[in-house]
């Protein structure tokens, strides 16, 4: 069972595709998406409609950073391949995974996301569907008041 609402977030480093180490405490208001493996049919519509909303996510001073399985050189790849400009993070041992209590299936993370502010878990997403999942987000996030947009 994945960590629930109100549970605190911990802190991870992992590298990112540019293989710097990356430690997130989660004080700022964040989204931290799992999603199965790099440059597959729904991790990329995933991925591509989380970057088509990265301005409105910086706007409402979220972060967004993407956890997968896979290495820092698939990382790299599929940030190129895919025009991404936020942080996908390597987790190859499963480290992310487990600290968040996310199922591994076959050595891939279930597509499972956590919005998080002031080191707490504030939502848990199981089970998503990738189309249409950042826009989603974003708006429960707005919602709930976790977030504003700036003006």
């Amino acid at each position: 069972m994945t960590l629930d609402e109100g549970d605190d977030a911990p802190t991870v480093t992992a590298p990112n595709q540019d293989g710097d180490e990356v430690s997130l405490e989660f004080d700022e208001p964040t989204v931290l998406y799992f999603y199965p493996k790099d440059d597959t049919p729904g991790c990329t519509v995933e991925a591509n409609q989380f970057q088509r909303e990265r301005e409105s996510y910086e706007d409402a001073g979220v972060d967004v950073y993407g956890v997968s399985t896979d290495d820092v050189d698939s990382h790299e790849a599929f940030c190129e391949s895919a025009g991404l400009e936020f942080d996908l993070l390597a987790d190859p041992d499963g480290e992310i995974a487990d600290a968040f209590d996310v199922e591994l299936r076959g050595g891939t993370a279930a597509r499972t996301t956590f919005v998080i502010a002031d080191g707490e878990v504030k939502a848990v997403y199981e089970n998503v569907d990738p189309d249409g999942h950042a826009r989603e987000v974003l708006f429960d996030a707005l919602d709930d008041g976790l977030v504003t947009l700036s003006e």
